[in-house]
């Protein structure tokens, strides 16, 4: 099974590059088997129909806003998170949905499931730095990262430092 692990978000903004922050220091701390590919999906919008098209299922990290406690964590499938996706606001801006949609109509919609964080500091000025809470919250993410792995029997050997 080809599976992708894609790390989402701008690193410019704060906690908003945790997916991308995340992965990197996944991809630091383990080896992965061949069959996987950790990719660095930042803010590339329709540029990542082809990384999603070309594997059979996907793992994504990124943030969600919700009114929870700044550092909660989610797992969803793609129908679940379907459910918490804000209403579209123009037709220029292009959401990570709406290419997860476009793989789906070219039926090549891999299986995805997401793990999301509620950002402390979403946007602003620009500041490539999370919030330490981002930071420490890397622990948690990784078990429930470690878990999901587990469960498509993937099991990343650490790094010997």
């Amino acid at each position: 099974m080809r599976t992708t692990i894609l790390g989402l978000g701008n690193t410019l903004l704060r906690d908003e590059g945790f997916g991308v922050h995340f992965l990197k220091e996944m991809e630091k701390n383990y080896l992965f088997p061949e069959n996987v590919k950790l990719i660095d999906g930042g803010t590339l919008g329709y540029g990542l129909l082809d990384t999603i098209s070309s594997c059979d299922r996907m793992l994504v990290i990124d943030i969600i806003k919700s009114e929870d406690q700044p550092g909660s964590i989610y797992r969803f499938t793609q129908a679940e998170m379907e459910l918490h996706l804000p209403t579209p606001t123009s037709a220029h801006e292009v959401e990570f949905f709406d290419v997860l949609m476009k793989t789906e109509l070219m039926d090549e919609l891999p299986e995805t499931i997401f793990l999301c964080i509620t950002p402390q500091d979403y946007g602003g000025e620009m500041n490539p730095t999370m919030t330490q809470l981002m930071y420490d919250s890397f622990p948690a993410m990784e078990k429930f990262f470690l878990k999901e792995l587990a469960e498509w029997r993937l099991t990343p050997a650490r790094h010997e430092l």
